[in-house]
């Protein structure tokens, strides 16, 4: 009934996908984490957003509510017609990491993923490799060598490396092996509060320049360099042969967009492939 795909994300610039400032001082700006692993998550519904509004922009209303479900506004030249919701024959459930980028002294970058993380991207893509172990290092990995051991340091210490030199190709969304390791289900969170990216924002008096009182924010985002994923399901349409093109231009599958909030100081810049399972 439903043909598989799924999209892979590329951060090109921080993203930010979560809560925004409200009155209360402090970091409010936070962004939505998997329960299990307490990493970033995008929602299906922001990325259902953004497509849509891609669609609508560049290819009109009527692709649009054809591809995304009518959104229950009237039409202005048929105002007295009623009209309701309808259902999208896309759906998109969310976006997971796969690898983050962690500043590691001596590499300089390490992109760190962890079994539950890869086990996800496994289903959605179906590939048939083993799932790698635990402290495992990719092939173009340079660990440094303590005690005859090799071994990565981060910020909260050492992380010896027990199965190095294991190719990961088939683990990187766009087929470059990069500089890897896989950590346990219960270190993620820690690593990944420690590579997010970080920005302290005010709000200026509008006629001095000094801060206003109680306009002080912390935000906080994924970093550039971030891989995700997220599964798509394309209901199969009985009375057409029309193919879903997400984007414009000749290369509907793969797109660059900005996700989430605060555009306007250069968060959310990713690049989106659509790939076929």
């Amino acid at each position: 009934m439903y043909q598989k795909a799924y999209g892979i994300i590329e951060t090109l610039a921080p993203l930010h996908v979560g809560a925004t400032a409200g009155e209360e001082t402090g970091n409010l700006n936070l962004i939505f984490r998997d329960q299990f692993t307490q990493t970033d998550i995008i929602p299906g519904s922001s990325i259902r957003g953004r497509f849509r509004s891609e669609m609508y922009l560049n290819q009109g209303k009527k692709e649009a509510n054809k591809w995304y479900g009518h959104d229950g506004t009237k039409n202005e030249d048929e105002p007295q017609k009623e009209v309701s919701t309808t259902e999208s024959p896309i759906k998109f459930e969310y976006a997971s990491i796969v690898w983050l980028p962690v500043f590691c002294p001596g590499q300089p970058v390490v992109w760190v993923s962890c079994p539950r993380l890869l086990a996800r991207y496994k289903r959605i893509t179906s590939i048939q490799d083993k799932l790698p172990q635990v402290y495992t290092g990719s092939s173009v990995l340079q660990p440094l060598q303590v005690e005859r051991k090799p071994s990565l340091f981060f910020n909260f210490g050492f992380l010896e490396i027990e199965h190095p030199n294991q190719n990961l190709t088939n683990w990187f969304p766009f087929g470059e092996e990069l500089p890897a390791v896989v950590v346990a289900d219960d270190e993620i969170a820690m690593i990944h509060d420690m590579a997010l990216y970080r920005q302290s924002r005010v709000r200026l008096d509008k006629d001095e320049k000094k801060v206003e009182t109680g306009a002080f924010f912390n935000t906080e985002a994924l970093p550039e360099g971030t891989h995700l994923i997220f599964p798509v399901a394309m209901k199969k349409n009985q009375q057409t042969n029309d193919s879903w093109k997400p984007f414009d231009g000749e290369n509907s599958h793969d797109e660059e967009i900005y996700l989430g909030g605060l555009e306007s100081i250069g968060f959310g810049h990713c690049n989106i492939k659509i790939k076929e399972v």
